[in-house]
């Protein structure tokens, strides 16, 4: 016997949430990049282990997803997604360490990169919801709505 899940679709309301949470992420790691004071390679490192951090956020959590029921991804894949994500926070991490900036810029870009990791999570699963969920509506019809359901 197949599992049966049951959807339940997230509001409007948490939708915005989840979306104003990803830009003001996205704003507030690009803005701190591009005042930070220093040299220009460094802003240019940080920028880069930004970017490898949110593509390898949106990699793992289609990953687990898509393997959430058994495998269906080589082990080879799901190993190279996985090591991904840890260089990507492991090498943003040391370059924010060795940056020779004042501890409250380093501070502000550390809370800005958790704060775009975090709400990259929160994305991919609210969106990856709401296709499933329209997917049950056309296929089965056994999609349960709350209205006041969050997440």
């Amino acid at each position: 016997m197949a599992t049966q899940y049951i959807m339940q679709r997230d509001t409007h309301g948490w939708r915005l949430q989840v979306w104003a949470s990803f830009a003001i992420a996205l704003f507030s790691a690009g803005a701190g990049v591009i005042q930070l004071p220093g040299q220009e390679l460094d802003r240019a490192f940080l920028a880069i282990g930004l970017f490898f951090c949110l593509f390898a956020s949106f990699t793992v959590a289609k990953t687990l997803r898509d393997n959430r029921d058994g495998q269906v991804d080589t082990a080879a894949w799901v190993m190279s997604v996985w090591v991904a994500f840890a260089a990507a926070i492991a090498l943003t991490g040391w370059g924010l360490y060795r940056m020779n900036i004042p501890a409250w810029q380093k501070n502000y870009m550390i809370v800005a990169w958790l704060f775009l990791v975090s709400s990259t999570f929160t994305l991919a699963k609210t969106v990856r919801d709401r296709h499933e969920a329209d997917l049950m509506a056309r296929g089965s019809g056994t999609v349960k709505t709350q209205p006041g359901a969050a997440a």
